[in-house]
């Protein structure tokens, strides 16, 4: 693995961005040139890197928040890796650029990509990106420290200053090394602490001190689009992310998680690991949701041997495709004089656990005037009036009746000469309820984190906590009487 250049910029809200450090590998940039051939796409100088980096990264331009060449949908997101475009004929972009920011400070570094540029090979699959990463990291860990906050100005440049000789001794002619220097050779800043025979790696600031516990946090998200309508297609997906914090003494102590599936339950998909992961079944990275499946697909159990940083970090990330979505509804919404009749049928599945953190429902109103007279009822929950008079929060609290059904019905009148907010989306019918809940212990794949399944090999036994829930994102029920706009093909993740 080798780097072509590598930056420190720092960036004050409000204010352009500044190159606090710089390194190019020409050696390495000529290697790139050579794949590249006729596609080669040279490294921009140092004062264009700032405004690319940072609009890229959108912090920059806040009065224009949406720009094709980064937000269009159709474009796959894969940060930290992003797609630098430097503009040019045909529109040139460096790629991948790896990020890494905190507090002001971001550090960014451009690996060499030892294939032809097109067509792109699967990030997961490049070394580079996870090496890369890793020596981000460790510099992060050289300039920042252990803490959440930058350090002094004056710190902060006597770092920058040593930064040269830090990279000469952990990343020589652009290649990063898989172990650092002899204790001695860098600057009394970054000198290796004691640690017995092992050697602490470049991309680990320092060790953990103290009692030993390993936090293990599993979150699935389920997105959803239903419609009420035969002529449209109910849509949902479901993705979820492992969160580890492991307070493990040691240099570098050995972790391992292991995800299993009950067993009717659908393999995990589009699995993506975090760096510090050792070693992996290849066939766990295989399944994809493009793929149609064939019944053959991994399904477990999922291990997942690591040496941790200090810092919390995601362990992996995943799809899963489910049969039906875990809350099923219907709104109907019809229009008289400045009044609206509403019904909203809300059914818990029978395979989700009756037992929420929260679960509420709004129905918001656009391009009519503020509420007046509100004649709503509802079988189970409160119903409030947001204080702007445009919406109804149907709080429906920890649990649903024993049949697990509850409606809602009855009339808004919408009077006065104040315009509420409008939305160029919701026009005349075209109108949704937002559901949002948080259901503790529960996973709609199944998946879980075994408590007994966690294995540390430490010094000191530590304490395993285990954790798992499912949340609801951009989870919409579409009123069957209006219009309501539909998604081609699968929802992008």
């Amino acid at each position: 693995m080798s780097l072509r250049a590598l930056w420190v910029v720092s960036h004050d809200k409000g204010e352009n961005g500044k190159v606090r450090f710089s390194k190019r590998y020409p050696t390495v940039e000529f290697r790139a040139k050579s794949l590249a051939g006729t596609q080669y796409v040279a490294v921009p100088e140092d004062r264009l890197i700032p405004q690319l980096l940072l609009t890229e990264l959108g912090l920059l331009d806040p009065d224009k928040p949406y720009i094709a060449t980064r937000d269009d949908c159709a474009l796959q997101q894969h940060c930290p890796a992003v797609e630098l475009c430097v503009g040019g004929p045909g529109g040139r972009t460096l790629w991948p650029l790896l990020t890494i920011s905190q507090g002001g400070l971001i550090l960014a570094c451009l690996p060499l990509v030892e294939a032809p540029p097109e067509p792109r090979p699967p990030l997961p699959s490049l070394a580079s990106v996870s090496q890369g990463l890793a020596l981000l990291s460790g510099l992060q860990g050289f300039l920042c420290g252990t803490g959440g906050k930058l350090p002094e100005p004056d710190v902060l440049a006597s770092r920058l200053a040593n930064l040269p000789l830090v990279l000469l001794q952990v990343c020589p002619l652009g290649m990063p090394l898989d172990v650092p220097p002899q204790a001695g050779a860098l600057p009394t800043a970054v000198a290796l602490g004691p640690g017995g025979a092992q050697k602490q790696p470049a991309w680990k600031a320092g060790v953990h001190r103290g009692r030993a516990v390993v936090s293990v946090a599993l979150t699935e998200m389920v997105r959803c689009m239903q419609y009420g309508t035969s002529s449209k297609q109910d849509m949902w997906d479901v993705y979820g992310k492992v969160m580890c914090k492991c307070e493990v003494e040691g240099i570098l102590p050995n972790v391992t998680v292991t995800l299993t599936l009950p067993p009717n339950g659908s393999p995990l998909q589009d699995i993506l690991i975090h760096p510090c992961v050792t070693s992996l079944d290849s066939s766990i990275l295989t399944a994809s949701s493009v793929d149609q499946n064939d019944g053959s697909a991994f399904s477990g159990p999922y291990k997942f041997p690591f040496s941790p940083p200090l810092e919390p970090f995601r362990l992996c990330s995943y799809t899963s495709q489910v049969p039906v979505p875990p809350i099923l509804g219907s709104y109907q919404l019809r229009e008289e004089v400045n009044l609206l009749k509403l019904n909203v049928v809300l059914k818990l599945h029978e395979s989700v656990r009756n037992s929420f953190e929260y679960c509420e429902a709004q129905l918001p109103f656009f391009n009519r005037k503020l509420m007046g007279n509100v004649d709503v009822k509802v079988s189970s929950g409160q119903l409030e009036v947001s204080k702007e008079k445009n919406m109804l929060v149907w709080v429906l609290g920890q649990k649903f009746p024993r049949s697990r059904e509850v409606t809602l019905e009855g009339t808004v009148n919408f009077s006065g000469h104040v315009l509420g907010p409008t939305d160029p989306l919701c026009t005349d019918l075209t109108a949704y309820v937002k559901l949002y809940f948080r259901v503790p212990d529960l996973t709609l794949s199944g998946c879980c984190v075994d408590q007994h399944s966690v294995q540390v090999y430490s010094s000191a036994k530590p304490r395993i906590i285990t954790t798992r829930e499912l949340v609801s994102s951009e989870y919409y029920i579409w009123n069957s009487t209006g219009d309501a706009p539909v998604s081609s093909g699968l929802m992008i993740l």
